[in-house]
């Protein structure tokens, strides 16, 4: 008597196949996290170059946020009142956060440095005094000089390839560096410009 079963189906061959993992999308950290991350930001970041450090954590390694939101972000923090490296960490902390996550990362990215900058300033009189300690500032400067040029770079690749944005960023760079015009009137003057021509094309 002939079998009168279903026929099994083969399973489908993407059914068989993982998930990539790299295709979902990464999950927010919470606000405790927030300021465990900024907390090593700020504690091992020796001489400056906050920026660069905060595009490679956020963009390049946890993928939390695109590079053109990171840059977003830190026009808006350069264009603000106050420490560029505070308003971009409240800035990434209430995207990926809210309030929570803005509070969390600003107290992350202050506080911890604060007392260790303070507890370092009571011996910093007797570590002058070695060569050793000098040598190892220069090259911590270095290494920060060289994370700005890269966050820098990377902010100038995102510039639109048209007459007027490389004009704006040159005149900014010229009126800055060189004829160390005061930078409250250049971004005011350069910003204001910038916003109305891109509005008015736009």
């Amino acid at each position: 008597m002939p079998d009168s079963s279903p026929t099994p189906q083969p399973e489908s061959r993407n059914a068989a196949l993982p998930k990539d993992r790299n295709d979902a999308p990464a999950e927010h950290p919470g606000a405790v996290q927030l300021f465990l991350i900024f907390t090593r930001i700020g504690l091992t970041s020796f001489g400056g170059g906050l920026s660069g450090w905060l595009l490679r954590e956020f963009v390049q390694r946890r993928k939390l946020m695109s590079e053109e939101d990171f840059l977003n972000g830190l026009s808006i923090a350069q264009a603000l009142p106050g420490v560029n490296v505070t308003n971009m960490a409240i800035w990434i902390g209430y995207k990926l956060g809210g309030r929570n996550g803005a509070i969390a990362s600003w107290l992350g990215i202050i506080v911890p440095a604060a007392i260790v900058i303070t507890l370092i300033s009571t011996v910093f009189t007797a570590l002058a005094g070695f060569e050793l300690t000098h040598v190892a500032l220069a090259g911590a400067a270095c290494a920060a000089i060289g994370l700005s040029l890269s966050m820098g770079l990377v902010a100038a690749r995102r510039v639109p390839r048209r007459v007027f944005p490389l004009a704006i960023m040159a005149a900014t760079f010229a009126a800055v560096a060189i004829l160390q015009l005061p930078l409250i009137w250049t971004v005011l003057v350069a910003g204001s410009l910038s916003v109305a021509v891109t509005y008015h094309q736009g």
